[in-house]
């Protein structure tokens, strides 16, 4: 036997590949790690909110953008700077109003003296978008152009000043709020603008015994110290590794269909679809229920996905993606009842079938 062979290219190439795997398994067991410590960090100052806490982080990890949508004072705020505190990142709000330009969030430029020269220059001065998260408070209250530029540096993660572009800081990310009550005065997100987020969160009322605690809690002199669970490098790269997560045939498959379902005019919608909804959801509902599959998947320190986290993601990604009729109105049928006869109606793949039955 020739004492060379394990030196050939071949035999370095599959130790190279076997190292490459090892790596990512060792950040997605970190990145499970990490999370169970970033969600025992938050529990020390937001209590309950769970299903919130869950989706803020699988979209945080996905690179996506949210839309909060509850009722003023259920900590929306503290929600998110805690998050930003954990995670070692710069946080900004921004209190949306109706005299809100657009350059009063990307920055604009300045015409500033040259103490050497004694000319003059212009010199661009960032806004406060320029951060790692942000607040965006009461979206719907600013007029259409300033949410447009908002929803520019989400999609494009760069802000267009004059004919200079500049780059926003990495990770970026979104949190948008709208109260539910409110709406006089307000200029309502276009179905093409809320496609751009990937979750809408609805932030619920607390429970009796959760309001209780948030009562003795926040009434005293009880200030919680927080220590740091990721760095902002360290988010970049858990966010490459969500990407590299596979993802079975049948998985891709039974999103695929969920969406397509969603679509009164496809021949496989489902007859309640036909008479509830107006307009489906489109291709990146499909994009953001695989990504987010991904990330609730390896946060649970599971190297494979299934149609489970499909159907876990499916509420939040579906639902301001669904415009439902008069008809659906009149009957109290919300986009979210509708998410929920799909999840029944979207038979499971007889792989997956099969892979529960072996599980036991």
């Amino acid at each position: 036997m020739n004492d060379d062979a394990d030196l050939s290219p071949a035999a370095d190439a599959g130790r190279d590949d076997l190292d490459s795997r090892e790596k990512e398994a060792q950040a997605i067991r970190g990145l499970a790690t990490a999370y169970t410590r970033m969600r025992e960090e938050i529990r020390k100052v937001i209590i309950g909110q769970t299903d919130v806490v869950d989706q803020l982080l699988v979209a945080l990890f996905s690179r996506g953008h949210c839309l909060l949508v509850g009722v003023p004072g259920l900590a929306k705020t503290l929600l998110v700077s805690t998050i930003s505190r954990i995670l070692q990142l710069s946080f900004r709000r921004i209190q949306f109003t109706p005299d809100l330009m657009p350059s009063d969030i990307t920055g604009t430029d300045v015409l500033q003296d040259d103490p050497e020269t004694g000319h003059r220059t212009f010199q661009f001065m960032q806004g406060p978008l320029f951060t790692n998260i942000l607040l965006a408070d009461e979206i719907n209250r600013t007029p259409p152009k300033t949410q447009a530029a908002l929803l520019e540096a989400m999609q494009e993660r760069h802000v267009t000043v004059g004919t200079a572009t500049y780059r926003l800081p990495q990770p970026f990310f979104v949190l948008a709020t709208q109260n539910p009550i409110e709406q006089e005065g307000t200029y309502p997100l276009p179905e093409a603008q809320l496609d751009r987020f990937m979750f809408n969160i609805v932030v619920r009322y607390p429970s009796a015994a959760e309001e209780l605690r948030i009562l003795k809690q926040t009434t005293g002199g009880f200030e919680p110290e927080l220590e740091t669970a990721l760095t902002g490098k360290q988010i970049l790269a858990l966010q490459e590794v969500v990407r590299k997560v596979p993802v079975a045939e049948h998985v891709f498959i039974y999103a695929r269909d969920l969406v397509r379902s969603t679509r009164p005019e496809e021949s496989e919608a489902p007859s309640f679809i036909k008479e509830y909804v107006s307009w489906g959801a489109g291709p990146r509902a499909g994009q953001y229920l695989i990504l987010g599959a991904k990330a609730r998947a390896i946060l649970e320190g599971r190297f494979h996905v299934t149609t489970g986290d499909v159907a876990a993601v499916a509420h939040p990604v579906l639902r301001h993606r669904i415009v439902t009729t008069f008809h659906a109105n009149s009957q109290n049928v919300s986009p979210d009842r509708v998410v929920d006869m799909l999840l029944d109606k979207t038979p499971v793949p007889l792989q997956e079938q099969a892979a529960r039955t072996a599980r036991g």
